[in-house]
């Protein structure tokens, strides 16, 4: 029996998930290899994010992928809120690991908070990019020397829509997240080594958006 994937529903999943996982993640600050720069953990897995956008945005339009942010970030929250509510419930005199757990897990409200900002104002002004980038290079309008323009702008809208995307989201939660907690040229590292690892990651996710096809209306976009 063949199985047919929905497109839609494995990368809003996996958005959702990847953005949970990074704020986890993001709870350790760790040495870049070679260039021995400092970076927060969940930077090794959160640039899918927004390539991941950009195939909702493709299949279900601009209001589902709007969306599908805000749901991300209400799960971001409620996950902070729970791992607050069973921190604060009393442990097993056997289970010994209570510090650890609140040393861990509970910093990571700061990081959730710092997430939700940047992901709010990042992801929107990026899914905006993302729209008019398309549209400008439709398919639907024009053709250059027998290529669709939408296989052009396909690429284009990705990798110009993550670009302003990362640079913000990376600045933001790098501020609310480390400022004062962290020395500020720890800080400023995390941010330039956020930036240089969202743009090697987005640039090399980019083309993939090639491969989903456009399942929206050319108006939803």
């Amino acid at each position: 029996m063949k199985i047919k994937i929905n497109i839609f529903l494995l990368s809003a999943s996996l958005y959702i998930a990847f953005q949970l996982f990074a704020n986890i993640l993001s709870t350790k600050i760790v040495l870049l290899p070679l260039i021995k720069m400092a970076v927060d953990g969940g930077t090794i897995i959160y640039p899918f994010t927004f390539t991941l956008r950009d195939f909702v945005h493709k299949t279900h339009g601009k209001k589902d992928a709007r969306q599908v942010i805000i749901i991300a970030a209400a799960l971001n929250a409620l996950m902070f809120l729970l791992f607050w509510l069973v921190g604060k419930m009393p442990p097993d005199p056997s289970w010994n690991f209570q510090q650890a757990y609140e040393n861990i897990l509970l910093p990571v409200g700061r990081i959730i908070l710092a997430s939700v900002v940047a992901q709010i104002i990042s992801e929107l002004i990026d899914t905006e990019i993302f729209s008019y980038i398309y549209k400008k290079f439709s398919f639907s309008r024009q053709k250059i020397s027998s290529v669709p323009l939408n296989k052009i702008g396909d690429t284009a809208a990705v990798f110009i829509s993550n670009l302003g995307g990362l640079i913000l989201d990376s600045v933001i939660f790098s501020f609310i997240a480390f400022w004062g907690f962290l020395p500020a040229a720890t800080v400023f590292q995390i941010i330039l080594s956020n930036i240089l690892i969202k743009f090697i990651i987005s640039a090399l996710s980019a083309p993939a958006i090639k491969l989903i096809p456009r399942t929206a209306k050319f108006e939803e976009i």
